[in-house]
């Protein structure tokens, strides 16, 4: 094989490598089927989440996840196969199972979430989780309940009184 050849793959080994070791998220899924115009529906929706996907050799993507200890995702790494990463866990997975309902072509495979790897079913599941905001949204209502029950026991003694 031309050195050439070779130090071009080993650069896209070690992109590869930064990428995965940034994102909090990749997801494996396979797009045979989708057209070009449905990969471009999936691109942009990711973009808006600050999520990117790519289509890489599936060996050049072995051997950055194997540099990394994640060689359990091998398994998840045959067939044409499409990358999607996320620096949010979440927002990733989020994207791509919505899409994958309204297009039965794309299958999610499995992927590694904050250094785990996950199934299908486990990516779906965590897909249904609320994100960051939804979650902190939900602890300030519950912390501002008992207050807010206070305020109104207080109003209705003090309307009693008068």
């Amino acid at each position: 094989m031309n050195q050439n050849v070779l130090e071009a793959k080993k650069a896209i080994v070690g992109e590869l490598t930064d990428l995965l070791k940034t994102s909090n998220s990749v997801v494996v899924a396979e797009y045979r089927g989708l057209n070009v115009a449905e990969l471009t529906e999936l691109r942009k929706e990711l973009l808006k989440k600050n999520a990117k996907m790519g289509v890489y050799k599936n060996s050049l993507f072995t051997r950055a996840v194997d540099e990394l200890g994640h060689e359990d995702l091998n398994q998840y790494l045959v067939g044409p196969n499409a990358y999607i990463t996320c620096e949010d866990p979440l927002e990733g997975p989020k994207v791509v199972t919505k899409f994958a309902k309204k297009h039965e072509n794309l299958i999610i495979k499995g992927g590694l979430i904050e250094g785990k790897v996950m199934s299908a079913d486990e990516i779906k599941d965590l897909a249904k989780l609320p994100n960051r905001e939804g979650v902190l949204s939900m602890l300030l209502s519950v912390l501002q309940a008992p207050v807010r029950s206070f305020a109104c026991a207080v109003k209705a003694i003090a309307d009693k009184q008068q």
